[in-house]
């Protein structure tokens, strides 16, 4: 759980060194609302993806099930601004399947941390693989990063995508042309 009071003296020494008045009228309540916002967006640091991929169903379709576009938020660890976009989550059960809440929940769970969206597109395809025992997964990543649309370059629009393959979508090259022509 987040330091309350550590990440209220923070922001008002970030307020404070921006020349900001702490006391003014504006900013007085802003540590709480902060400290708020970060208990909400970094919730994931204290949830474990494993609780939502315990429950499965016995399950005879040996089919690519894909759950896609689900729509994901996170903080990027290095300059601490938001990422967004959507993640594409398949695997091809092994007599078992996840109800597909589980699935957005399990972004979710990775999404809600300080994040890079290649550590989290592994991540999300770690936990599926391991809980599942799929013959195989795959996720795919399509963010927008405000630390290349808002600063830096300021490329606003520009998207990064990212993918993993485990088991059998590594070596099975039209199992992975599915995959695309499906999320598209």
């Amino acid at each position: 759980m987040v330091n309350r009071e550590k990440i209220e003296q923070g922001v008002k020494l970030i307020l404070e060194g921006i020349g900001e008045d702490v006391t003014r009228e504006g900013l007085i309540e802003t540590p709480d609302r902060i400290v708020r916002m970060y208990e909400e967006i970094f919730g994931g640091m204290a949830e474990n993806a494993d609780a939502h991929l315990t429950r499965t169903f016995t399950a005879e379709n040996n089919e690519m099930v894909l759950e896609k576009d689900i729509v994901f938020y996170s903080t990027c660890e290095h300059h601490m601004m938001p990422f967004y976009g959507k993640v594409h989550v398949a695997y091809i059960p092994d007599g078992k399947v996840v109800g597909i809440s589980k699935l957005a929940r399990t972004v979710e769970v990775y999404a809600r941390r300080l994040q890079i969206q290649e550590q989290m597109t592994a991540q999300i395809a770690d936990a599926i693989m391991n809980h599942l025992q799929p013959k195989g997964v795959m996720v795919m990543i399509e963010a927008e990063h405000m630390c290349m649309t808002m600063r830096g370059v300021k490329k606003p629009g520009s998207q990064t995508v990212t993918f993993v393959t485990k088991g059998i979508f590594e070596e099975n090259e039209k199992l992975q042309d599915k995959f695309f022509h499906l999320v598209k």
